[in-house]
């Protein structure tokens, strides 16, 4: 077994079935005009290139790269082209602990501190007239609050309040620590809020790939080969790839095309002693696509189920009761979150097209999935830009419902 799930390029991922667009209810014409959107865009140096690919019931109808992979060389946009995914590895840690939750080795409603000890001994920071006090939590962080980032901890990238700025100093973002240095440095942190009260994007992922280390006794890389990416033959995923796919790694722009802000994403080639759960994975759009297509059949591919059917519904659902605030605009109106992803709610109310009962998440450097259970679809979107990461998210999505027949 390679432990690290390191990509390679003697395993190609294997396709999944293709079909022309106007056979599975999708415009050819339509799907032109998205292509040419993107292509302005990169002419108007918005974005190095972009890769997308669209399924529909149980068939890609649409797959193209375009732009540079590079914009320091020549080299085209390719399908196989390497992409750090960031957080969209959220999802396949989260599902790796549900798989864990059928197997019975642990329940949501689980304290963390059953698995990482050092979490019971938190408290909670309330900031009162720019002074810091700490409070004792009500109730414990559970395993279901990290799902759903209900849990209290904070990122430092998402904003700068005391806890926030905590981490920062820290260097929570660290790839130099191991998983299980990192746990231990959050849980020397306070808490943001209360366990259960907020919905807070956070390291709560990461801490989950720490839970699922201490549970099965592995790496997480190994784990997440052994009983994700290896029966999906996911091929090209892990958290570093090797030096023969470096010709393969898509870059972005050395500064922000709009701010013009020194852009930094981590190196793929380097081998981290963090396994990210929240952010740290590498893939290509056939491999996530093939991790989609698992999700859009309830739970299985190619004879291979990881998890069951109405648990993946139930992960699928929205978990953020009337009693959970939200205020972040990674969760638009209309939306919820439920164990791993955002989950639509409303067919109104958000700035863009879509179905109630989508889930979906992204990635801080431009790449994004969903998946449309009543439209029988996904999509996937990669680029590489942090910057531009919003505007794209809503591009994409008026783009391609435009293309839904």
């Amino acid at each position: 077994m390679n432990v690290h799930a390191k990509p390679s390029a003697a395993r190609a991922t294997p396709a999944l079935p293709s079909a022309k667009p106007d056979s599975i209810g999708l415009s050819p014409q339509r799907l032109q005009r998205m292509r040419d959107a993107f292509q302005r865009e990169i002419d108007k140096g918005t974005t190095p290139g972009v890769v997308s690919l669209l399924a529909r019931r149980g068939q890609i109808g649409w797959l193209e790269a375009q732009g540079k992979q590079d914009p320091a060389g020549s080299a085209p946009m390719a399908a196989n082209s390497i992409f750090r995914i960031f957080s969209m590895t959220k999802p396949l840690v989260s599902l790796g602990i549900m798989m864990l939750v059928e197997d019975g080795y642990l329940l949501l409603n689980d304290p963390l501190a059953k698995y990482i000890p050092e979490f019971a001994n938190q408290k909670v920071a309330i900031e009162r007239n720019g002074q810091l006090e700490y409070a004792l939590p009500v109730r414990p962080i559970t395993i279901q609050d990290l799902l759903r980032h209900t849990s209290g901890i904070s990122y430092e990238i998402t904003g700068n309040g005391a806890v926030q700025r905590m981490y920062a100093k820290a260097k929570t973002f660290s790839r130099d620590i191991t998983n299980e240095e990192h746990a231990k440095l959050i849980a020397s942190m306070p808490l943001m809020c209360q366990p259960g009260t907020e919905w807070n994007y956070s390291r709560s992922t990461d801490i989950l790939g720490r839970v699922i280390e201490v549970i099965s006794g592995k790496t997480l890389g190994a784990f997440l080969h052994e009983r994700i990416l290896g029966p999906l033959q996911m091929n090209e995923t892990g958290f570093h790839t090797g030096k023969d796919n470096a010709s393969r790694i898509a870059q972005p722009f050395a500064s922000d095309p709009w701010t013009g802000d020194k852009v930094a994403l981590f190196n793929p080639l380097d081998i981290p002693k963090m396994e990210s759960g929240g952010g740290g994975l590498v893939s290509t759009v056939m491999d996530y696509a093939r991790f989609c297509q698992m999700l859009l059949n309830g739970g299985t591919l190619d004879g291979a189920r990881l998890i069951g059917r109405t648990t993946l519904a139930f992960m699928a659902s929205n978990h953020l009761g009337a009693h959970v605030k939200v205020e972040s605009h990674l969760l638009p109106p209309g939306h919820g979150f439920g164990l791993g992803f955002a989950v639509r709610t409303d067919a109104g109310l958000a700035p863009y097209a879509g179905s109630v009962g989508q889930f979906f998440w992204s990635g801080v450097a431009g790449t994004f999935f969903w998946i449309d259970p009543k439209e029988e679809m996904f999509a996937i979107f990669l680029s590489q830009g942090p910057g531009q990461r919003e505007y794209f998210r809503t591009l994409v999505r008026s783009l391609v419902y435009a293309a839904v027949e």
